[in-house]
């Protein structure tokens, strides 16, 4: 998927599951929309939902009528990413950017060699995700963004598919104030010396109508605010060919289902609960997708 989507200058958006609802909202978009997609399960996810979340994923990515990747996302040890490989995932993520570089070279080098083994593709990141406020004076090095040339020396020594690379985003709704900085200058630098796909991480856009509408049905989350959809459509151009998004499905769910019970009080049924929240989600998605300009891909 990625090789053709930074060639093309779209990008394939990667989004978490932890569920059965968020992963039907995630693949009928994909299908909505024609677009290629990744499904993501964390952790925690895999912790929470297990081989049945598993086999939710694999079940709907088969009888998808474009393609679906099932992605591990932030593998934190060899062991983990062997795991996954034996579930069926059919990309893995090795996650060793908190460590010294040596370190990370050695343990991605060690999923990739198994990784390819069985077909399967590898992301690994360089760097350490930071949230930059615009106009603030931040060095690099306290901020822990990616280096262009130790992006290129580390893919090459390691051999990983893709890489995930800090230019100032952050996971969660809170990235900043105002409008969250991305280093678009460090982007470009890094995409002209690392010709595999790049990957922008914490890169969700907390849609400023979807916070709103939080705080109206009782919802606290002062503060919220994301990457700027400029930002993201100007970093695809840059070479990220995978964005991720987790944070705007989660405030799409939680809004909906906090809009939904406050309208019935006598409310129980978990469908008429779960159904809307799944639709919310799905038109997040899609909307994500048009973004990436990976509509109409598939």
């Amino acid at each position: 998927m990625l090789g053709p989507a930074r060639a093309g200058g779209y990008a394939v958006g990667a989004f978490n599951t932890n569920d059965m609802e968020v992963t039907q909202a995630i693949v009928w978009a994909a299908e909505a929309t024609r677009s290629p997609v990744i499904v993501s399960l964390s952790e925690g996810a895999l912790r929470f939902g297990g081989d049945a979340l598993v086999a939710v994923v694999k079940h709907l990515a088969d009888r998808a009528t474009v393609p679906v990747a099932m992605h591990l996302d932030h593998g934190s040890s060899y062991a983990m990413c062997v795991r996954a490989l034996r579930w069926g995932f059919t990309s893995v993520m090795i996650d060793m950017s908190h460590a010294d570089e040596e370190t990370n070279v050695r343990e991605t080098a060690r999923v990739v060699e198994a990784a390819h083994a069985v077909g399967v593709t590898v992301e690994a990141e360089i760097g350490r995700l930071a949230g930059i406020e615009e106009h603030v004076d931040v060095s690099a090095e306290e901020a822990a963004l990616t280096k262009p040339e130790d992006a290129a020396r580390f893919v090459e020594r390691s051999g990983a598919d893709y890489l995930a690379v800090a230019i100032g985003t952050s996971h969660g709704a809170y990235k900043g104030k105002g409008r969250p900085f991305i280093d678009h200058a460090r982007l470009e630098a890094i995409a002209a010396l690392v010709p595999q796909p790049l990957v922008l991480h914490g890169a969700s856009g907390v849609p400023a109508e979807l916070v709103t509408r939080f705080r109206a049905a009782g919802g606290s989350i002062e503060g919220a605010v994301g990457i700027h959809p400029e930002d993201v459509t100007r970093a695809v151009r840059n070479g990220i060919a995978k964005v991720n998004t987790d944070t705007d499905l989660r405030l799409a769910f939680t809004t909906s289902v906090r809009e939904t019970l406050g309208r019935d009080a006598g409310l129980f049924d978990p469908r008429q609960i779960l159904g809307p929240a799944r639709e919310a989600m799905q038109a997040v998605v899609e909307e994500r997708m048009r973004l990436f300009g990976s509509a109409g891909r598939a």
